[in-house]
């Protein structure tokens, strides 16, 4: 009871993916896609970006990515409470720096 209490509302989260042109590759990342993902915190937005972006029937009509590999990288943006960058590496999700997106 008390965990159905404190447990926070589904926030709507800003996500954006980025991708390189060709798998493998680590420059020439471009937006392919941005969507808003409902989830309690930032690494449950993680898990259900990744869940939905790599399952053919869950993947958007108007998607025009490949599905979601190590390399790939994630923007999370929470308007005031700032922007984060996440890169998908073997072993999950690692926060990283913007300047590798340039």
């Amino acid at each position: 009871m008390i965990k159905v209490l404190t447990r926070r509302a589904n926030i709507q989260y800003d996500v954006t993916i980025f991708q390189t042109p060709k798998y493998r590759e680590n420059k020439g990342y471009k937006e392919v896609y941005r969507t808003n993902i409902s989830a309690n915190s930032r690494e449950q937005c993680l898990e259900e970006t990744f869940s939905r972006f790599n399952v053919t029937d869950r993947l958007p009509a108007n998607y025009k990515g490949r599905f979601l590999a190590t390399g790939d990288i994630i923007l999370i943006d929470e308007a005031r409470g700032g922007q984060y960058y996440f890169q998908l590496k073997p072993g999950g999700w690692f926060p990283i720096n913007r300047i590798i997106l340039l």
